[in-house]
């Protein structure tokens, strides 16, 4: 291989919305190649290869390792961010960024392929199984409840005469479901075409990710999710009111907290925090014999943590602890303040990745070869926007069935749990398990 010429960029765009809004890329820089016969522009993605039938015909499993590898990365990922804006507001989606790290990992050889499983947290799991089990998660996430829209969108934007490996271009379309399109980059055109996708897969929420095209960049993969939530207990407005909330290291102040009364919720309490499920979607009885919440059927849930000190939480936020937390709620009859909030949040991901382990990504000696010749990762952003009010949130997320939450002959006792300080919080698929969201509010 020749010394690298003109950089061209692969950029990868994870972006969320309602509740939450999550936009990220990657580029890739890599030296002009020979011109070659343009990617098929692919409005309606192949499925996946399967032996008997396509993928939108074949019922979606539940994934059994990628949820858990996700969720370890994102913690991963959350604590370095924290360290860099200790005292900040923080979103982030985990999956969208994971999702889309995905993408380009099937196009990554030897220590460059390595380094991004590390980060991952993918440990040994086969390419195969990483990219079946995210199809699931696309599937599954397309299965709704009608107080809950989702969608989970991906799409690679090509440059015009540049040559990029076929098999990987059909590998991201069949297991991601990613639209494939060739545009003219010089064009002032394409940032607006790109913007449109990315504003129209976030509903408005993201209008743009990309702000013009620099000449070295080659290609654009874009991870786009959009969730839209109601409550399955909306919160009584008439019940809003500003009360004292008392930012990180500053005098309190008032803001609009939203209460939620005398309501049988799954609750967690512990020496160091006190923890609500807050569900979204209809209401439903529960086909158990059990006297269960409403919360503990629904997909998807918000996860409210008020710790006596948040760093210290932050440093406990691991898979384990995790796993173990999700196994401990009781429904218990209580109230819950919540503050009304919306956050937008972005940030450039190279220096968090590096520390993480995956800096020979972005150097000269990446070797991105499955995509294209002399590749590197040039950026990462990722960009976020959640909205949190009283008939529920908007966000990006996949919804999700059941999680082992207490039932009948449980001690019950009553909770009060007030946020009026800062608090982490986190947006679960409750079955596949997936963090599609979280973060923390230090000052609303």
């Amino acid at each position: 291989m020749g010394q690298r010429g003109l950089a061209g960029n692969i950029i990868i765009i994870g972006i969320l919305v309602i509740l939450t809004g999550v936009g990220g890329y990657l580029v890739l820089n890599n030296k002009l190649l020979t011109p070659a016969p343009e990617p098929t522009p692919a409005s309606t993605p192949s499925p996946a290869p399967t032996s008997t039938s396509s993928a939108s015909a074949v019922p979606a499993e539940k994934p059994k390792n990628i949820p858990q590898t996700h969720n370890a990365f994102g913690f991963n990922l959350f604590k370095n961010l924290k360290q860099e804006e200790r005292n900040k507001n923080l979103f982030i989606s985990p999956s969208s960024i994971a999702i889309a790290l995905s993408m380009v990992l099937n196009g990554a050889s030897g220590e460059t392929k390595n380094a991004i499983q590390k980060t991952l947290s993918l440990n040994n799991l086969d390419i195969n199984t990483v990219n079946g089990e995210n199809l699931n998660l696309i599937n599954i996430s397309k299965k709704g409840d009608p107080k809950v829209e989702l969608s989970i969108a991906n799409s690679v934007w090509a440059k015009k005469g540049i040559n990029f490996k076929q098999d990987f271009l059909s590998l991201v379309k069949n297991y991601y479901q990613a639209e494939i399109s060739t545009l003219d980059f010089t064009s002032p055109s394409s940032v607006q075409t790109i913007n449109s996708w990315v504003s129209q897969n976030t509903k408005g929420k993201i209008p743009t990710i990309v702000q013009s095209i620099p000449p070295q960049m080659r290609m654009y993969l874009i991870n786009a999710v959009y969730f839209k939530g109601s409550w399955s207990e909306e919160f009584d407005k008439k019940l809003t009111e500003d009360r004292n909330f008392t930012p990180a290291e500053d005098t309190p102040k008032k803001h609009p907290l939203m209460q939620l009364q005398n309501k049988d919720l799954p609750y967690l309490e512990t020496d160091t925090f006190q923890s609500v499920n807050l569900s979204y979607g209809q209401n439903e009885q529960s086909s158990s014999t059990n006297e269960q919440s409403s919360s503990t059927n629904k997909r998807l849930s918000m996860y409210v943590f008020l710790p006596k000190n948040l760093e210290n939480f932050i440093n406990s936020l691991s898979i384990d602890n995790w796993n173990k937390w999700m196994k401990q709620y009781k429904i218990t009859e209580g109230t819950i303040l919540l503050p009304k909030f919306k956050m937008e949040y972005e940030k450039g991901l190279i220096n968090t990745l590096t520390s993480l382990g995956m800096g020979i990504a972005f150097q000269d000696k990446a070797d991105f070869s499955g995509i294209g010749d002399g590749l590197k990762i040039s950026e990462v952003k990722h960009k976020t926007y959640i909205d949190v009010n009283e008939e529920g949130t908007e966000a990006a997320a996949v919804t999700s069935i059941g999680m082992g939450i207490t039932a009948i002959g449980a001690p019950k006792k009553t909770f009060y749990m007030e946020v009026n300080k800062p608090f982490f919080f986190a947006i679960r698929d409750n079955q596949t398990e997936e963090i599609l969201f979280m973060g923390t509010l230090q000052n609303p």
